[in-house]
């Protein structure tokens, strides 16, 4: 486990590492292990949750792992969440949506408006990795949902795309 990611309490109880068969209880346990995955990749900075190789489904400890059958039952409820895209057919790799495209997108105009760059230009890879957006939500965010938030101001006529040589440097215009 990661020394840098503080685990909650309710991450060394026992029966957290069954699905429960009680539905209220059990929509609060998925709702714990949301919350666990979202916070463990986006503090760690992680994109990709690899479902065979993640750390999350043991904890030593207490002796506890989720079966696999529960591993599909918390994925697949991430997933539905909107919180996490499956990469491929196989439900091997989700990738990690650390901010919902809708979330993302306010977050980015109102670092917009809050920089002064209303009518004015930014490239993607400054908004994603320029140093006015240290801290940000969207800092080091995936390229694709990044540019899913953009499309979404771009919709609301927030903002223009602008293709540039290269996809880092497309430029983004707000209003």
């Amino acid at each position: 486990m990661s020394e840098s990611f503080k685990f909650p309490e309710f991450y060394s109880f026992p029966p957290f590492f069954t699905v429960q068969p009680n539905l209220a209880t059990r929509e609060k346990q998925m709702g714990l292990w949301r919350e666990l995955i979202l916070s463990y990749h986006t503090s760690l900075k992680i994109k990709t949750l690899i479902v065979h190789d993640c750390p999350l489904w043991k904890n030593d400890q207490i002796g506890r792992e989720l079966n696999p059958n529960d591993i599909k039952t918390v994925m697949n409820d991430f997933v539905k969440s909107g919180h996490g895209e499956w990469e491929d057919d196989t439900k091997a790799r989700c990738r990690i949506l650390w901010r919902k495209p809708e979330q993302l997108a306010a977050d980015i105009y109102t670092w917009a408006e809050a920089n002064g760059y209303i009518n004015s230009v930014c490239t993607v890879y400054e908004l994603h990795s320029g140093e006015d957006v240290n801290g940000m939500s969207f800092e080091g965010a995936d390229e694709q949902l990044l540019r899913r938030a953009l499309a979404i101001l771009e919709q609301q006529g927030k903002c223009k795309m602008f293709k540039g040589e290269s996809s880092s440097e497309d430029g983004i215009k707000f209003f």
